[in-house]
């Protein structure tokens, strides 16, 4: 134990890292919370309702981007500042930049320093470390790129103040896969339906988003195969099996999505594009609809297929370890392979010949089933509370998987609930951000004096 972790106190250092994780998040959304009430972050110098100070605080910590009104219009370059410090801190996680300045200053990690990293990142004791180096150096390198290609756009039409600010805002937004945007001085909550049409807008935002969201293990992984390449020419590029399925999954469901909502859309939303426009607006929505929250079409005019295809693609989300939220493309997988594998007769889950985990299989199973349940218990609620407003069962369904799957979309219903609902919705925000499982751990009290006990077995006859 180092000298700086003695001094922290005993009761602190003994909370669990995933308890610790979840605070640090609450933590974000405290500050920020006291931040955007202050009359300076609002545009009228006049501080916001409290609940919607919160409900912005909360859905930028959380990387969601639901918000009860315009981001540009209500705030103040204060209170963008502060949101898009919120997103930063959110997307990346405080822990993977307090993780970055220990290893700037001391060089090297304690051992519960390396729990914590190792908690959040879904990484290991022996690659923590250079993870949390490749997470820093990769994501904050995207955003400026990603910036630089939005800046060829906005500086020549905004001038270069204005231009530079939405260029950074824009790229830190895409990839933390947050969806908040600052074009609302265009037309307010029209998002990037302004820029529809141009290929090196849509296409840098759709870029960061997929980078953000396709997770650090992967970044990683992909870094690593080409350094040893290079090294050793003659060494076969071969990744793991996770970033093997995260990319897999990853292209799959951008082809699907993009060929579904181009057909679905057709003659609705897309009506009035060429064909070239109307694939370029398809894979882009194909693209943030899983997790980045932006949109280039009117969400509340599409259909009610797409609408659906939209909510199933939101549930599952992006992959695990990175900015996005959602079950995961991984999870997805494993629940097939297991429902494969008991087709087959197996005793195990088998994916491309290698044996899952138990564990992992129990894990995929308890987080898809909990999302559901908690999905369905919020619309439920929501549903019986706005009884007296006409909002559809499926705009309530969207604005729920939404918020768990911190997407940020909406039909256009976040303003007009009440503030129960919202309260409701704030917290599958922050269930969807830190991890179902990973919350329920922390809030709960139980322990584990039971885990070293040997039970007796017995037979449970199912199906």
């Amino acid at each position: 134990m180092s000298e700086l972790e003695k001094k922290v106190p005993k009761s602190l250092r003994d909370i669990s890292p995933v308890r610790l994780i979840v605070s640090s998040f609450f933590a974000i959304i405290v500050l920020g919370t006291a931040l955007l009430y202050l009359p300076i972050a609002s545009r009228s110098m006049q501080p916001v309702n409290l609940i919607d100070a919160l409900f912005t605080a909360t859905s930028a910590t959380c990387v969601t981007g639901l918000t009860p009104f315009d981001t540009y219009s209500q705030w103040s370059v204060f209170g963008q500042v502060v949101i898009i410090l919120l997103i930063q801190f959110g997307g990346l996680g405080i822990v993977t930049f307090a993780t970055g300045f220990t290893l700037f200053f001391r060089k090297k990690l304690g051992l519960r320093d390396m729990q914590i990293a190792k908690e959040y990142t879904s990484g290991s004791f022996l690659n923590v470390t250079r993870l949390i180096k490749t997470i820093l150096i990769w994501s904050l390198g995207c955003e400026v790129i990603g910036a630089l290609l939005f800046a060829i756009r906005f500086v020549p039409q905004f001038g270069i103040a204005k231009g530079l600010w939405i260029s950074v805002f824009t790229a830190i937004s895409a990839y933390c896969n947050a969806g908040f945007d600052i074009m609302g001085f265009i037309a307010p909550g029209t998002s990037f339906i302004a820029y529809a049409t141009d290929p090196l807008v849509s296409l840098t935002a759709s870029m960061l988003v997929i980078l953000g969201g396709i997770g650090f293990v992967v970044i990683s992984d992909i870094y690593s195969c080409i350094s040893n390449k290079i090294k050793s020419p003659k060494t076969h590029f071969k990744l793991n099996l996770h970033s093997f399925i995260v990319l897999f999954m990853s292209v799959t469901l951008l082809v699907l999505g993009t060929v579904l909502f181009m057909f679905f859309e057709y003659d609705k939303t897309l009506a009035g594009y060429n064909f070239w426009e109307k694939l370029n607006i398809s894979f882009f929505q194909a693209t943030v609809v899983r997790t980045a929250g932006f949109f280039s079409v009117p969400i509340g005019q599409e259909k009610t297929l797409t609408k659906l295809l939209t909510v199933i693609l939101m549930f599952i989300g992006a992959s695990s370890a990175s900015t996005g939220g959602g079950i995961k493309t991984t999870t997805l997988v494993v629940i097939l392979a297991t429902l494969r594998s008991v087709i087959r007769g197996y005793d195990d889950t088998v994916i491309l010949r290698h044996k899952v985990e138990k564990f992992t299989v129990y894990k995929a199973f308890s987080l898809t089933m909990l999302a559901f349940f908690l999905v369905s218990i919020v619309t439920a609620i929501i549903a019986i509370v706005e009884a007296t407003k006409s909002i559809s069962i499926l705009d309530i369904i969207f604005e729920t998987v939404s918020a768990f799957a911190t997407v940020g979309l909406t039909t256009g219903i976040t303003g007009i609930l009440s503030n129960l609902s919202k309260a409701l919705i704030m917290l599958m925000m922050f269930i969807g951000r830190v991890g179902a499982i990973s919350f329920i751990f922390s809030v709960s009290l139980m322990n584990d004096k039971n885990s070293t006990k040997v039970l007796p077995s017995s037979k449970v006859i199912v199906g």
